[in-house]
């Protein structure tokens, strides 16, 4: 190695396609010796990088082409092991590295033996944090050990005791290592780079050496680098490099004495690595690539990038420089209003893009949502995109039904996760999907699905076997058409059920389960390959490492592990389309990139704070801090903004939220005064695109012939025609009900069922007695399928509301009211219109009249609601006492009252309260019966016996929303028509 001349530092500025112009360097550089190529190594980042500048080389070789060897150094960030080349065979062989997810459980058996974790899953979780804790110490080259004396006393209480955890596992990690014989694949990794850089420097290699667009700058790659820049024939040529930026503010990268790092900034990463190698960037030269006039010409809008990415101390400066130009050339932004409308905008930039022959388009994003929404949008013009980050093998159908088992298991066979897992599209209990079984299959879950409506049975497959044998009378008929497809599918699941199986057991009856289930489809397929051997690798070294991992952690430790193992698509899509993520687009370019999700928290994404390294630790021990990763973003962005043509998107709204716009974003649009819409405003023509017509028809409700409108009428199913004419519609013509959620807690509804009934047994069964209701009370629900924190939240408030009831009734009695019938039904002919109803209960009052009693579990209407007719139930019920619709009852109705079991105004529970009054808008009892009678029969002459239109939301505020997607309200509400 020559000492004696300068340094072979070159670099390739960003606006130049990085892998072209090192292809078209080399090649012009060796063009007249072909055979040159072939003795000649690069050594490249990582693998995506080999691709790269593998294609790089194919666009530019004419009449083909000798490549010379394109080596990986292994990239931490990915996992890479470095490529075969560093491992020469007549070098003395370094100790293999520790599998990944060996270490991973080896690690979390300590943390759970040691108590720092008893869950397995969390165990496994900080394993996974641990290692690379582990690995940056390693890539650093530093350890506890260099720790200031007395250092843990600055450190809050929880970081103390971590810090000492922490050294106990570093302490005895080597040992572990030893008796497995291997290292760590960070230690490896350095050991092969300084085998490397030794016998480089002792005896360079025959051929060129290149060292082209790797970044890192840890120690050993650093270290390499100096020597392969100094090599007879060897070179470092550095991607993106900012000859522009000011030289003040470069120098103010590097801390001084006290100062921290701005790690933020795009340029720092680079600017620590040229300082470990020994160099200045006044010794880095240009690459020989001269490239076109355009790209040349980018290099002014790359300066104004410098600009806006400038650090926070040379900010002030930007109210001069705004005058140098108004915007960067060639570059525009668009904000949408939801990631929906985001997507489809840049599914049309995408392929508007690719009308002009021979361009190339890209969308760059770390958001892998919008990456998936806008290939699925691509479709619609049949182009399939090359997402080269693929997905995570948890959102592929293999990874969904091994997680769909694991959390049936957790949640015990719940309705939910057991509806998920038996409707998977995998499913047909094992029989041929392109057959009748998967119909057949899907028949019998359909109807499960039905049976189980309603509060949750109780635990595992015996509880909803239970659960379709009893239940109420109303959902007989659907528990009845269940149960014998149950009877078939239910064995297929038993075996996961029992005992309390191991780590190893488990996953051995959830891949068993699987096949059973899907049959062989679920191992099909690339994501079937990865699925069926991560269960093998976990199951092979769960049975060798004592890991506990309770069933209810099982899906938290499966989702860890498959939303890091993405599955990407085969080769073969559309070839001038593409789709990146930050990784994927590094020492990438196309003419036409759009960078998307430019919302704070995805680019640049927050960073979790490391569980074993505090702060002050990884900054005291020289570690990347948290912020070195905003950075690298930031050169991502940069990177990218060097395309011919850039659009810059972002969503104002998530799912949930409103967004917060990138820092990046931000600072280009306040150093540029705001950044123009592009010609063709593609967020207009995604709106336009699925946008109803402007000109809407007039709403047109149903008005069904006079002849065809109900007859017969239950008391309750006026208020409803009143207030909301179209839901009335929708129940009593159409046959409509809204289901109950599967599995779900006690409504109101269930509330209202379970207190009727309790209450109609203690008048028919006990005479509204004292002291009895309670007791029903508290059996019904020891009996009752629900969860226990439910049970301890209402099952009080019910026996504080009975207690009140037996008072009442105990008070009546002494006042000569008797109660004589309850839950009893009558039918009567009202204005033509048969009205049936079953009063909750009645009383004789001392004076001969009736009392008529409607139980609520919630706030009664009150008497102004029924005055303004939107409350009939208790004055019709009146009405057929009166008409002696009644078995055994006669009289005058005089007393209407409620009995709730809501919260009183004295802070217990149970009160009752009568509908009628005498201020203004109220009835008094004596006219309520008259009153009411008058408002059935303007109702029934209106939309019963009369011909009027069930319109909607007549009065809103006594309604429910159960038909309002049916009716459409959200497009018809406030417009005229």
């Amino acid at each position: 190695m020559d000492e004696a001349r300068g340094p072979a530092l070159y670099n390739i500025p960003v606006h130049f396609p990085f892998a072209d112009a090192l292809a078209a360097g080399l090649i012009e550089q060796h063009k007249g010796d072909p055979l040159a190529m072939a003795l000649g190594t690069i050594l490249l980042p990582n693998n995506r990088a080999v691709t790269a500048v593998r294609n790089a080389f194919v666009r530019r070789s004419e009449k083909g082409l000798l490549l010379p060897r394109l080596v990986v150094i292994g990239d931490p960030e990915l996992g890479e092991r470095a490529g075969s080349a560093l491992d020469p065979a007549d070098a003395a062989p370094i100790r293999p590295a520790i599998d990944p997810l060996k270490r991973q459980f080896m690690m979390a058996g300590f943390i759970q033996n040691a108590q720092i974790a008893r869950d397995g899953a969390q165990a496994f979780a900080l394993a996974a944090e641990l290692g690379g804790a582990l690995d940056a110490l390693t890539i650093e080259r530093t350890s506890l050990a260099a720790l200031p004396e007395g250092f843990e006393g600055s450190l809050s209480a929880h970081w103390q005791k971590t810090l000492e955890q922490l050294k106990v596992i570093t302490h005895f990690w080597p040992d572990f290592l030893n008796d497995e014989g291997a290292i760590d694949l960070a230690e490896r990794r350095n050991r092969q780079l300084d085998r490397l850089a030794e016998l480089w420097r002792e005896a360079p290699p025959k051929g060129f050496v290149i060292a082209a667009g790797i970044s890192t700058p840890a120690p050993a790659i650093a270290a390499l680098l100096r020597v392969i820049a100094r090599l007879p024939d060897g070179a470092v040529v550095i991607a993106g490099l900012d000859p522009a930026m000011p030289a003040e503010q470069w120098d103010e990268l590097k801390p001084g004495a006290g100062a921290r790092a701005i790690e933020s900034h795009p340029q720092f990463h680079l600017r620590l690595l040229l300082d470990r190698m020994g160099y200045s960037r006044d010794d880095v030269g240009d690459w020989s690539f001269k490239g076109t006039a355009a790209q040349a010409k980018r290099a002014e809008r790359m300066a104004r990038v410098t600009g806006a990415m400038a650090p926070a101390a040379f900010t002030d400066r930007w109210a001069d420089e705004l005058g140098r130009g108004e915007h960067l050339q060639g570059v525009t932004a668009l904000e949408m209003a939801s990631p929906a409308e985001e997507a489809q905008a840049i599914a049309l930039a995408l392929r508007r893009a690719i009308e002009e022959p021979g361009k190339t388009a890209a969308l760059v994003t770390p958001d892998r949502a919008l990456a998936a929404r806008v290939s699925m949008l691509l479709r619609r013009w049949e182009i399939e995109a090359d997402d080269s980050a693929g997905r995570p093998l948890s959102h592929t159908p293999p990874g969904t039904l091994l997680l769909a088992l694991a959390e049936s298991v957790a949640e015990r066979f719940a309705p939910v996760p057991l509806l998920a897992l038996i409707k998977h599209p995998l499913v047909s209990g094992g029989g041929d999907q392109a057959g009748g079984e998967r119909q057949a299959w899907l028949d019998g879950a359909r109807k499960l699905d039905l049976a189980l409506r309603g509060p949750r049975p109780k635990p595992d497959l015996a509880g909803v076997s239970e659960a379709l044998a009893t239940g109420d009378k109303y959902s007989a008929e659907r528990r009845t058409a269940a149960a014998t497809w149950w009877e078939v599918a239910a064995p297929l699941l038993a075996p996961l059920e029992s005992g309390l199986p191991s780590l190893a057991e488990q996953l051995a009856r959830l891949r068993e389960a699987a096949e059973r289930l899907a049959g062989d489809r679920v191992w099909a397929g690339e994501a079937g390959r990865q699925a069926a051997t991560l269960i093998a690798n976990i199951e092979a070294l769960a049975g060798e490492h004592s890991l506990a991992v309770e069933a209810s952690a099982l899906p938290v430790l499966l989702r860890s592990l498959m939303d890091d193992m993405p599955v990407r698509p085969p080769q073969g899509g559309h070839p001038r389309i593409f789709i990146w993520g930050l990784l994927e687009a590094k020492l990438q370019s196309a003419d036409f990139m759009i960078l998307g999700g430019l919302n704070e928290g995805t680019w640049p994404q927050l960073q979790n704070v490391d569980p074993w390294l505090a702060p002050a630790v990884r900054r005291v021990l020289g570690l990347p801090s948290l912020e070195r990763r905003i950075g690298l973003s930031a050169h991502d962005l940069v990177s990218a903004l060097a395309a011919p043509k850039v659009m810059l998107t972002r969503a104002k709204r998530d799912a949930s939220s409103p967004t917060t716009a990138s820092r990046f974003w931000l600072r280009l649009q306040t150093y540029t005064g705001g950044l123009p819409k592009p010609p063709t405003r593609y967020d207009l023509i995604a709106r336009a695109l699925d946008a109803m017509p402007e000109k809407r028809l007039v709403v047109q409700w149903p008005a069904p012939p006079v002849e065809d409108r109900p007859r017969a009428l239950n008391v309750s199913d006026l208020d409803t025609l009143k207030a909301d004419p179209f839901s009335f519609y929708a129940k009593k013509m159409l046959g409509l009900s809204a289901l109950e959620p599967p599995g779900g807690e006690p409504d109101s509804k269930w509330r209202g069922t379970f207190l009727h009934d309790l209450l109609d047994q203690w008048h028919k069964e006990d005479g509204c007695a004292g002291g009895a209701l309670v007791p029903r009370i508290q059996a019904a629900f020891a009996e009752a399928p629900i969860h226990p924190v439910v049970r301890n939240l209402w099952q009080p408030r019910f026996e504080d509301a009975a207690a009140c009831f037996e008072a009442l009734a105990a008070k009546d009695r002494e006042e000569g009211r008797v109660p004589i019938s309850s839950e009893i039904k009558g039918t009567a002919n009202l204005a033509g219109i048969m009205l049936t109803g079953k009063p909750d209960r009645i009383d004789r009052l001392a004076d001969g009249s009736l009392a008529i009693i409607d139980y609520k579990t919630g706030k009664p209407p009150n008497a102004n609601r029924v005055g303004a007719g939107y409350a009939l139930q208790l004055g019709l019920l009146g009405w057929l006492a009166e008409a002696g619709a009644f078995d055994g009852v006669e009289g005058i109705a005089s007393t209407f009252e409620y009995w709730s079991q809501d919260r009183s105004k004295g802070g217990g529970y149970g009160y009752r309260s009568t509908p009628t009054g005498k201020s203004a808008g109220q009835i008094e009892a004596d006219d309520l019966v008259t009153s009411i009678v008058a408002q059935f029969e303007a109702a029934a002459a209106k939309w019963l016996t009369g011909d009027t239109p069930f319109t909607a939301k007549e009065r809103p505020e006594y309604t429910f929303d159960e038909f309002d997607q049916l009716m459409r309200y959200d497009e018809w509400i406030g417009r005229n028509g």
